[in-house]
């Protein structure tokens, strides 16, 4: 009956809020009027002037390829969590959940938000050191790190930048840490 009651008056609360979302949006959206079509063709050709110059430049620029992966790395690690995020929250919130599967999605999303503040922090760290962009990826099995890399390789002193960033500011050892060159 108590579970019953707090599930109810959750439910009625994000109800609450999404009225007043809703509400705000309206009110903004109504203040403003209608969009200028003058402006939007003028926002839509600078946009496509801009990923004509981006395509242009990568065809022959080593780095902006570099550039790119990282940005698709991002945009995948955050696409990838806020799936499993949504399917843990569907899971805590089905009427038929145990307390045992309640209690599970909550632990796992509670170590994805830890993993996010970790991934933030490695990655300021590493950028602080010099290092030109990075990718960081954290999860139970261990860290990955990529980093841009000469072709040669990452110095011994860049790899021991890496590994004591993610030892003294996870739970990892060095062994559970992998490093990815990306090669510019």
């Amino acid at each position: 009956m108590k579970r019953n009651l707090k599930r109810n008056i959750v439910i009625a609360a994000v109800l609450v809020f999404v009225g007043a979302a809703v509400y705000l949006n309206w009110s903004y959206n109504s203040r403003w009027g209608k969009a200028d079509a003058a402006m939007v063709e003028a926002e839509d050709t600078a946009m496509l002037a801009a990923n004509e110059e981006y395509t242009a430049a990568s065809a022959g620029d080593a780095s902006v390829a570099v550039t790119a992966y990282f940005d698709e790395a991002r945009l995948t690690r955050q696409t990838s969590r806020d799936e499993a995020l949504a399917l843990l929250e569907q899971a805590c919130s089905g009427q038929e959940a145990s307390q045992e599967v309640i209690d599970e999605s909550m632990r796992q999303i509670n170590a994805m938000a830890s993993w996010n503040l970790q991934e933030s922090l490695l990655e300021n760290q590493l950028l602080a050191k010099d290092f030109t962009d990075c990718v960081v990826f954290v999860n139970d099995d261990g860290v990955t790190v990529a980093v841009p890399a000469p072709v040669d390789g990452l110095t011994d002193t860049q790899v021991a930048q890496i590994t004591e960033a993610v030892v003294a500011n996870t739970d990892y050892t060095a062994q559970a840490l992998n490093i990815i060159e990306v090669t510019e």
